[in-house]
């Protein structure tokens, strides 16, 4: 190919590629702004230049009490995140080590759970919880996330148990390790890399879930994500706090994946080179 073409097909795919990097960041850089905006200024979109002001921020932690939620949100994630890997950690072992009848069909019908919209599960899931009286509780929201969350380690944790030698675990066994001791020594150690990638997308999808958070719970234990409802109302939507509020939601989860965006490099290419 010519080397003009090819410099001009360079240049246009930079191109290209920068304005999709400025679509996807506008909503995000400006929802800051008018979170640093007063309320007057955050009606006014012509409005770019100003002094910022943290009296939004101030106000949803001190009136609206989003370290109640933040605190919510956390203990969710981390419990839920924490339960779905170790047993989903043992399922994907079970698929990707035993031959059974019919396992690709129930592996996939486990797949099929994570397919389920959370509309089409929220109403008789609400019902349930109210007939067991746990709404508005911690339990019925790890239990609800726990559903998508299962189903996503076990898929992605078999294939990176798939890619651990058997041999390994054979001689573990020719030196007396029993198969529960040959998991957590052998098999997890080897499979770090992999743990910590599914670890990460659970902790990002259950941070950021809103639909079960908003419909089974109502203020003692409501997620970060579920106050953006709180700055609706008749008289208006509260522009600047909503930002605010959404600023706040999206931080720690953006921090998080700058920290172990390494490591979720390494455990998706887990066992993609021999």
């Amino acid at each position: 190919m010519n080397p003009l073409v090819t410099k001009k097909l360079g240049f246009f795919t930079f191109l290209s590629l920068i304005l999709v990097c400025i679509a996807c960041v506008f909503p995000l850089i400006w929802m800051l702004l008018i979170s640093l905006k007063t309320k007057t200024q955050a009606l006014d979109p012509s409005m770019w230049i100003f002094t910022p002001t943290f009296e939004n921020y101030k106000a949803v932690f001190e009136n609206r009490h989003a370290m109640d939620y933040l605190s919510n949100s956390a203990i969710v994630v981390i419990i839920t995140t924490v339960i779905s890997i170790f047993i989903g950690g043992m399922a994907a072992y079970g698929f990707a080590r035993f031959e059974f009848k019919k396992k690709e069909n129930r592996a996939f019908w486990v797949l099929s759970l994570r397919m389920l919209p959370p509309m089409a599960s929220v109403i008789p899931i609400f019902v349930m919880a109210s007939l067991l009286g746990i709404l508005d509780t911690h339990f019925v929201l790890i239990i609800c996330y726990m559903l998508f969350n299962i189903p996503f380690t076990i898929w992605m944790m078999r294939s990176f148990f798939e890619e651990i030698p058997v041999a390994l675990e054979e001689a573990a066994f020719v030196d007396g390790a029993t198969r529960f001791q040959v998991f957590v020594r052998v098999i997890l150690p080897l499979a770090t890399p992999g743990l910590i990638a599914t670890a990460i997308f659970c902790i990002i999808n259950s941070w950021n879930e809103f639909v079960f958070a908003l419909f089974l719970t109502s203020s003692d234990a409501s997620t970060l994500p579920t106050t953006v409802t709180l700055f609706l109302s008749v008289s208006g939507v509260v522009w600047g706090e909503m930002s605010a509020i959404g600023v706040v939601t999206i931080m720690p989860v953006l921090i998080f994946a700058m920290v172990v965006q390494k490591y979720m490099i390494r455990g998706l290419t887990f066992g993609g080179v021999k």
